[in-house]
């Protein structure tokens, strides 16, 4: 039986602001296919994290270190969708799309992603018209095209109620699963946690030092 392989290996972060330490001495590893969530109180250090993963922010200690090659080495999906009004949602959706797909073949593409996350029949709807729990499921669609090999989700669910909430966490899991792109999601919710991942971390356990402060 093949063990999982790592794909990110975070050693011994550190991060400070302004002279104040936020975390240090954080190490987590996250396998192929496999989708981690990070339980912990808001202003932790959840989201810095993700954006040192994304290259964001810079690593003060230790190193980020990605075992496989891929030309999409990250995704990232915020807690507010990032959408552009002046384009549709086929529009919005065919930025993660490499340019070379015929035009056709883009519309297919597109047409079953979005079915896929319970959108069928919206690449023509302006984004205006989306509720919040629509347009985040367009960013995580969006996000996917891309083919990151990690998907980074920073609460992207929080602002929803929690039937919604429920319902996009088990949605993503299914897309993710189909891919087989691995993931991190961070929240303040345990039972979003749950639904969503393989693996349950609180933050606690990866690091000796919080702060109240981002």
């Amino acid at each position: 039986m093949e063990h999982p392989v790592t794909i990110v290996r975070v050693k011994g972060i550190a991060k400070s602001f302004d002279s104040k330490l936020i975390f240090e001495n954080l190490n987590l590893d996250i396998r192929e296919d496999e989708i981690v969530a990070i339980i912990g109180p808001s202003g932790c250090g959840k989201s810095t994290l993700l954006r040192m993963i994304a290259g964001l922010e810079s690593v003060d200690v230790g190193k980020i270190e990605f075992t496989q090659k891929s030309e999409n080495a990250v995704g990232y999906v915020f807690q507010r969708p990032i959408l552009y009004p002046h384009l549709n949602v086929e529009g919005n959706v065919s930025l993660g799309i490499d340019g070379r797909v015929s035009k056709k073949e883009r519309k297919e593409i597109i047409s079953e992603e979005l079915r896929l996350v319970g959108l069928d029949g919206f690449s023509t709807r302006s984004i205006e018209s989306l509720s919040g729990g629509e347009a985040q499921r367009v960013t995580v669609v969006r996000a996917l095209l891309n083919q990151p090999a990690l998907l980074l989700l920073d609460e992207p669910f929080s602002a929803l109620d929690i039937p919604t909430r429920r319902r996009i966490a088990q949605d993503t899991r299914e897309i993710l699963k189909s891919k087989r792109t691995a993931a991190i999601h961070v929240t303040h919710d345990p039972e979003e946690a749950e639904v969503i991942a393989d693996r349950v971390l609180n933050w606690k356990e990866l690091t000796f030092l919080t702060s109240e402060e981002e």
